[in-house]
């Protein structure tokens, strides 16, 4: 059964509405004080249960989302126009206890996965063609584009020939944060468990971003191919006196050894159009290897998953955000791994996250991170409650403060036992957070980036966003919207505002559609072919 106002924890001064209310609606929720409307409120947003002066704090979820800026009463709608930012100290304590979830009763859940040869196991079995630098990616596509429709109907375990390009490779200060980052990123999509083909493609002169790259492994799969580079090399790698052919090295050293490479560099190639073609005759070469690979059955303890929203509105917190937080739990009980991240998106809830850390130093680590991002942003003008976007703020989120409350959701009850750089490769099993921007593709890249084999998205206002090699499954916060872009959806919590499923029905939804994308049953937005362009590595630093 559904209730106009939904009252989120006792002591709250704001509560939700569930449908429009004019002025002069009376609206009520069981346990509550029924209020009356003294203007328009729209659904999803908040409404005053009681009288809060000028300065006083206002709460929801149990804790602090700002200060009144002017006196509000009852029945007010609570937004931007009364409801400011209070960037108060709170304290943040350092966890160092233990929590076990209890493990559900029966048989284990297994998925079927890619078992790929350094123990990991992948969702997807794609061909990748990676570039080094910004100056092939159009070339990458090119090649790319040959294996687009009826080219892959012969091999049926082959989920995609995708094209990760990017926006930088060159132009970066040698050994910079910002070079590390780009590295990290593209050796973990070169090392991904959900990429069994890879084909590198740099132009041949950019700069090696930091003296991690000259690493020279030989590290080329034999398919019985001309060498591609200059004599003498027998690698397909150029000669090594270019930078290009050192970032190449660079990102196959980190590569399971199952994987099959070829590397090319369009300079020692012959230009773009000897590049395609090469490229092409790689590719096809690949193919039946890569589709000679199976499916293997699988414990659920081998998923990695990753926890992201986009376009959160008001009832994020309320809705699929608490409910992904169930089947992470979920999934953290059975041994597996859960990652959340957007670090901007939890500035003033990371008390909530340091109190759960298994240890101070991962703790600290967290909120040095969050004292790192206060610098970041200052530099550039602003500060982190510049968050909330203007689709944020129409969806009923008024600060960062509440909307990190309902991000934080998305993690659960489980111990924080890891917190990672971006794009570092996720090693320790249980809940962990990864240090990313809030935008969501540059989010997502440096999960996948870590290892991620699979990814959740929680949308209020409706995200489009899908990825690739790593399917995304969209979970829609609100029933309205579901309806309106079900073709873009994958599930529905909205559901739980509607009073027919419970937090924990729509969970358990949840864990069961991750165990089934991970086993290749398809997410809407790889129905769509829509991910390769949201491959976008975080950039950080100067551009030379």
């Amino acid at each position: 059964m559904s209730h106009d106002l939904l009252v989120l924890r006792e002591g709250d001064d704001v509560a939700v509405v569930t449908r429009d209310l004019a002025p002069g609606d009376t609206a009520a929720a069981p346990g509550a004080t029924p209020v009356t409307a003294t203007g328009p409120v729209p659904r999803g947003h908040k409404i005053a249960l009681r009288a809060v002066p000028a300065g006083g704090q206002v709460h929801k979820y149990g804790q602090v989302i700002g200060a009144a800026t002017v006196d509000i009463a009852p029945g007010d709608h609570v937004h931007g126009h009364n409801l400011g930012f209070e960037d108060g100290t709170r304290e943040a304590p350092l966890g160092g206890t233990r929590t076990e979830l209890p493990v559900p009763d029966g048989a284990r859940p297994t998925f079927r996965g890619y078992r790929r040869a350094d123990g990991r196991v992948g969702t997807r079995n794609f061909v990748a063609i990676l570039t080094s630098v910004n100056c092939s990616a159009s070339t990458a596509r090119m090649i790319a584009d040959q294996f687009r429709g009826a080219a892959l109907d012969a091999y049926p375990n082959v989920d995609g020939v995708i094209a990760l390009t990017h926006t930088s490779g060159c132009g970066l200060v040698p050994d910079s944060e910002g070079g590390q980052v780009l590295l990290r990123t593209l050796r973990g999509y070169a090392a991904h468990p959900n990429v069994a083909g890879l084909l590198v493609l740099g132009l041949g002169c950019e700069m090696v971003p930091g003296a991690a790259l000259a690493a020279r492994s030989g590290r080329v799969t034999d398919l019985g191919m001309p060498t591609v580079g200059p004599p003498g090399t027998g690698s397909g790698t150029g000669s090594g006196t270019g930078s290009g052919s050192d970032v190449e090295q660079g990102l196959l050293a980190a590569i399971p050894d199952d994987t099959v490479v070829r590397s090319l560099t369009i300079q020692e190639t012959g230009g773009v159009r000897a590049s395609v073609r090469a490229g092409v005759e790689a590719v096809r070469a690949m193919l039946p290897l890569v589709n000679a690979r199976e499916r293997v059955e699988c414990d659920v303890s081998e998923l990695v998953l990753a926890l992201n929203c986009g376009g959160s509105d008001g009832y994020s917190g309320i809705t699929a955000n608490p409910a992904l937080g169930w089947a992470s739990d979920r999934l953290v009980a059975y041994g597996a791994t859960s990652v959340l991240a957007e670090t901007p998106e939890v500035y003033g809830a990371e008390h909530l996250l340091t109190a759960r850390a298994t240890e101070p130093a991962v703790a600290k680590k967290l909120l040095d991170r969050i004292d790192w991002w206060r610098d970041y942003v200052r530099a550039g003008g602003g500060t982190l409650d510049n968050n909330p976007s203007p689709g944020n703020k129409a969806g009923g989120l008024t600060t960062i403060l509440e909307k990190s409350l309902g991000a934080v959701a998305k993690g659960g009850q489980a111990d924080l036992g890891a917190v990672y750089e971006y794009a570092e490769p996720i090693t320790e099993r249980g809940f962990g957070f990864m240090d990313t921007p809030g935008y969501d593709p540059v989010s997502v890249t440096g999960l996948v980036a870590g290892g991620a084999n699979v990814v959740v998205f929680t949308t209020g206002r409706g995200s489009v966003f899908g990825c690739r090699p790593t399917p995304s499954i969209k979970v829609a916060t609100n029933t309205p919207m579901y309806t309106a872009m079900a073709e873009d959806m994958d599930l529905d919590a909205g559901v739980i505002v509607d009073g027919t499923a419970t937090v924990a029905e729509v969970g358990q939804q949840i864990f069961d559609r991750v165990l089934a994308v991970a086993s290749g049953e398809r997410t809407v937005s790889e129905e769509l072919e829509i991910g390769a362009e949201e491959f976008i590595p975080w950039h950080l630093g100067a551009v030379t």
